[in-house]
C-alpha cells in the first residue's frame, strides 16, 4: 500500500534556484576581504625532478610582493591527503608530476603576482619519468614512491575460477581501455582565507568537504581544529574534484604568515594541469557462461593509473573490484585490482568512481558472449539479474528494493520500439542499438558510511536543519528540507538547511559516493523524528491523550477538537527551543582483504540504459538519436532534482563515452577545453528519455536512495554496445572520436 505523504514526493524548485538565476548567489571568488592578497602557485614543470634549491629573492623584490613562501615557511605538517597523507603541500625536494606546487608568491594584485612567480628560480635535476602504468607493474620498474609502485592491490575471490570456465560452453575475454577525465566544473578552484582578532583562521572555500579542510589546514598551519573554521560558499559543480583542500592550504598558510587576507583563484590552465582527475583504466576480462545462458566464471585484471599520488585511488579501485560483477549473479569470481603510481597528474574521486570503467569492460563481454551463446543480448542479462536471492561479488544479498529484472523489461520494450529505425539510415551510415546496465553501492566501500544531524524546532513552528554534506548543486538542500518538513509537518518554506559551516555543522564525511540522500536525509529524518516525539509528549500532557494522538502543523499541536501554538507549549514547560541529534550508520561489513566477501553497502542502485545510434561510416562521426536512460531512486524525494540530476548523469557519461580525454605529452597534461573536449547541448540526444524507477528502499528515508552518480555508470558501456552493433566491430577503447571510430572501420574493410 503506497504511502500519502504532504511533501516527500512533490517536485519543488531547488532553494538555491532564485539566488542563481538572480545572479545573487555568492562564490568564494566574489569576495574581497580589506588589504586582501593575490596568491599565485608556482609549479613544476617537469613530470618527476629533484629540487636542488630555490631562489626567490628576485621575486621579493618585486613592487607590490609582500611574501614568496616556501615549503620551509611551513609551521605545521607538509602532507597532505585523504587516505594516506603521500603529497608535499609544498615540495621540499622532490616533484612527482609536472604541476606539483613548489612555492607561492602574494602580492597587492594579481597581476604583480604573476609577474614575481616568473622571477623565482628553481634548481630542478631532472629525473626519469615513469608514465605508464603497465611498465610501472614490471620486475625492475623504476619507483615512483618508496614501497612500490602498487598504492592498493584489491582482490575478490570466491568460487572456483578454474572449475567455472571448464563449465562454461562459451568464453569471451578482451583487453579495454578508458581515459583519463576532467571534471570540468564550471568554476576552478577559489579558496579565501583570513585570520581574525583571537587568532582564528577562518577559509571560505568552494568545496566538497569543509571538515576535511579544516583538518588539512589545522594540521598544515599546527593549530587545533577548533581554531580553524571552514565555510563552503556556494560552489559551481564538483564532481569529487573539490574534496581535497589545496587552494584552501594556500590561501590559509599565506593569510598565517602575513596576518592579511589571501585569495587563490586558480585559472582555466592551472585547474587543468594541476586539479586530479578520474582514473584511466586498462581491463584485462574473462567471462564465460554455459549452454543455459548462465554466468559460470569472470576473471579480471583491472590496473588503475593513480598518477603521482594516491588520493582516494584506494577507494576508487575497491569499488571497482567489489561492482566487477556488475547488476548479474556470477558464482565464481577472481579479480586483482591495482593502483598504480606514475609520474602523470594524480587521478581520484569523479562522478562515477570507478564503476563506469568495468561496466564499459563486462558490458561488452556480455553481448560477445551472448552473440556466442546465439541468446539475444537483453535475454542472456535477464537470466542472469540479481534479485533479493542473489549475492553480488562480495557476496551480499540485498533483501530489498532491486528491481533490475523489471527495468530490462522495461528496456526490453524500448529496444523493440527502436528496432524498426535501424533500416532507416541514410546512405553511407549504420545504426545500432546498444543496452548497459551498472549498479552502485551506496556510501563507502571500504569502510562503513556515518552520517549526523541536528535538527531544532522554533516556538514559531520553523525548524532549523544542521547537517555536514555541502550542496554542490545537486539540490541535496533542498531535499533535506523535505525530508525534515514531512516529519514535523511543516512546509518546506519554514525549514533552514544549514549545511556548509564547520562551526554550526556536525562532520557528516564527504559529499561523496552517492551518499547525501541515503545517509543524511536519513540523520536528519531520525533527529526530526526525536524532536516530534518530545513534542508529543509534552502535548500529550496538556491534550490528556495518547502521544501518537497529537498532530503537529506548521507551529500548533491538535488532539482531536483541542489546538496550541507551539509557542505557548514552550512556554508552559519554560522552553526556547527542542534541539535533537541524530546519527546514522548502516549495518555494514567491509569486504575481507584476502577475499572481497562481505556486506559494503547498505543499500545499491541500479540503471539500465539502452541507445540508438547512427555512425557515418565516411568519418566515423557518431551521434544518438535517442537514448533511454533508466534509474533506480527508492523513492523519489523531489522529481524535478531527480530528472534534473539523470539528464546531468547521462551527458557526463556521454562526455567518458565520446570525446573526453586528458592526454599526457611528455608527462605533462593537455590545458585546454580547445583540445580537452565536453559535451555541449549540441551533442544532446535527440530524443532523450528518463524512466525513473520506483521501488522503496525500507533502510533509506522514506524510501529514497542515492541515484544521481549512477546515471553516468552505464552510458559508456551503453554507447560502445550501440556503436559496436552499428559498424559489425567491437569497441574496445573510450572515448569512440570520430576519429578511432574511422580507424575501426578502416580495419573492418581491410579484413
Amino acid at each position: 500500500m503506497s504511502v500519502a505523504y504532504q511533501v516527500v514526493g512533490k517536485p519543488m524548485p531547488r532553494t538555491d534556484s532564485r539566488g542563481k538565476v538572480l545572479g545573487q548567489a555568492v562564490y568564494a571568488d566574489d569576495l574581497s576581504l580589506p588589504r586582501m592578497l593575490f596568491v599565485k602557485v608556482l609549479r613544476s614543470p617537469h613530470p618527476h625532478a629533484r629540487i636542488r634549491g630555490i631562489k626567490t629573492s628576485a621575486a621579493k623584490k618585486q613592487p607590490g610582493i609582500v611574501a614568496v613562501l616556501t615549503a620551509k615557511d611551513i609551521p605545521g605538517e607538509n602532507s597532505i591527503g585523504p587516505i594516506i597523507k603521500d603529497q608535499q603541500i609544498l615540495c621540499a625536494d622532490l616533484v612527482h608530476y609536472a604541476g606539483d606546487a613548489v612555492a607561492l608568491v602574494a602580492g597587492e594584485t594579481e597581476q604583480a603576482a604573476e609577474t614575481a612567480l616568473e622571477r623565482i628560480e628553481v634548481d630542478y635535476e631532472e629525473l626519469p619519468a615513469l608514465l605508464d602504468p603497465l611498465k610501472a607493474l614490471e620486475p625492475g620498474a623504476q619507483v615512483v614512491h618508496e614501497g612500490g609502485n602498487v598504492g592498493t592491490h584489491v582482490k575478490i575471490r570466491r568460487g572456483d575460477i578454474e572449475a567455472g570456465f571448464r563449465e562454461a560452453a562459451a568464453v569471451v575475454e578482451g583487453r579495454f581501455i578508458t581515459p583519463r577525465v576532467e571534471h570540468a566544473y564550471i568554476e576552478p578552484e577559489v579558496a579565501v582565507a583570513a585570520v581574525d582578532a583571537q587568532g582564528e583562521v577562518g577559509v571560505w572555500s568552494s568545496t566538497q568537504y569543509a571538515h576535511l579542510d579544516r583538518e588539512e589546514v589545522s594540521r598544515m598551519l599546527g593549530l587545533p581544529q577548533s581554531r580553524v573554521r571552514v565555510r563552503q560558499m556556494v560552489t559551481g559543480g564538483g564532481f569529487g574534484g573539490k574534496l581535497n583542500p589545496h587552494a584552501q592550504c594556500y590561501a590559509a598558510l599565506v593569510a598565517w604568515k602575513t596576518g592579511r587576507p589571501a585569495k587563490v583563484h586558480y585559472h582555466r590552465d592551472e585547474s587543468l594541469i594541476a586539479s586530479y582527475k578520474a582514473h584511466p583504466y586498462v581491463i584485462d576480462m574473462k567471462l564465460g557462461a554455459t549452454a543455459e545462458g548462465k554466468l559460470s566464471a569472470i576473471d579480471a585484471r583491472l590496473v588503475g593509473n593513480t598518477g603521482a599520488y594516491l588520493f582516494q585511488g584506494r577507494a576508487v579501485i575497491t569499488k571497482s573490484g567489489t561492482h566487477v560483477s556488475g547488476v548479474y549473479y556470477i558464482p565464481n569470481i577472481k579479480t586483482d585490482a591495482y593502483a598504480v603510481y606514475t609520474n602523470t597528474v594524480p587521478c581520484g574521486a569523479m562522478r562515477g568512481y570507478g564503476v563506469p570503467q568495468v561496466t564499459f569492460a563486462l558490458e561488452a563481454l556480455i553481448d560477445e558472449l551472448a552473440g556466442k551463446l546465439g541468446l539475444d543480448p537483453l535475454e542472456l542479462r535477464m537470466r542472469n539479474a540479481l534479485d533479493t536471492t542473489l549475492p553480488n561479488a562480495t557476496g551480499q544479498i540485498m533483501p530489498a528494493s532491486i528491481p533490475v529484472k523489471e527495468m530490462l523489461t522495461r528496456a526490453k520494450a524500448s529496444v523493440e520500439s527502436m528496432r524498426p529505425l535501424l533500416n532507416e539510415a541514410p546512405p553511407g551510415r549504420k545504426r545500432g542499438i546498444g543496452i548497459g546496465c551498472s549498479s552502485r553501492g551506496i556510501g563507502s566501500i571500504r569502510r562503513a558510511s556515518r552520517s549526523t544531524a541536528i535538527v531544532s524546532l522554533h516556538p514559531d513552528g520553523s525548524a532549523t536543519v544542521a547537517c555536514g554534506h555541502v550542496d554542490l548543486g545537486q539540490g541535496s538542500d533542498t531535499m533535506m528540507a523535505q525530508v525534515a518538513a514531512e516529519e514535523l509537518g511543516l512546509d518546506v518554506d519554514r525549514i533552514r538547511v544549514i549545511t556548509n559551516d564547520t562551526a554550526i555543522s556536525p562532520d557528516c564525511e564527504s559529499t561523496s559516493a552517492s551518499r547525501v540522500t541515503y545517509l543524511s536525509g536519513n540523520a536528519v529524518r531520525f533527529a526530526a523524528a526525536k524532536v516530534k516525539a518530545r513534542v508529543h509528549d509534552l502535548a500529550a500532557r496538556e491534550f490528556g491523550c495518547a502521544a501518537d494522538e497529537v498532530k503537529i502543523r506548521n507551529g500548533a499541536v491538535a488532539y482531536r477538537e483541542q489546538g496550541l501554538s507551539l509557542a505557548a507549549l514552550f512556554g508552559k514547560h519554560i522552553m526556547h527551543i527542542i534541539t535533537e541529534v541524530a546519527e546514522n550508520l548502516p549495518a555494514t561489513t567491509p569486504p575481507d582483504p584476502e577475499t572481497g566477501q562481505g556486506n559494503p553497502a547498505g543499500t545499491y542502485n541500479f540503471n539500465v540504459h539502452v541507445a540508438l545510434v547512427e555512425v557515418d561510416e565516411g568519418t566515423g562521426k557518431v551521434e544518438a538519436l535517442k537514448y533511454l536512460a533508466m534509474g533506480d531512486v527508492g523513492k523519489m524525494l523531489n522529481p524535478m532534482v531527480v530528472e534534473g540530476q539523470m539528464q546531468g548523469g547521462m551527458m557526463m557519461g556521454m562526455g567518458f563515452a565520446m570525446s573526453e580525454e586528458v592526454k599526457i605529452d611528455r608527462g605533462v597534461a593537455n590545458s585546454s577545453f580547445g583540445t580537452y573536449l565536453i559535451p555541449t547541448f549540441c551533442d544532446v540526444p535527440r530524443e532523450l528519455i528518463v524512466d525513473v524507477i520506483e521501488d522503496p528502499e525500507p533502510t533509506g528515508p522514506f524510501g529514497a536512495k542515492g541515484f544521481s552518480e549512477g546515471s553516468l555508470d552505464p552510458v559508456g558501456a551503453t554507447m560502445a554496445n550501440a556503436v559496436s552493433n552499428a559498424i559489425g566491430i567491437r569497441v574496445t577503447q573510450l572515448p569512440m572520436t570520430g576519429e578511432r571510430i574511422h580507424q575501426l572501420l578502416r580495419r573492418r574493410g581491410e579484413t
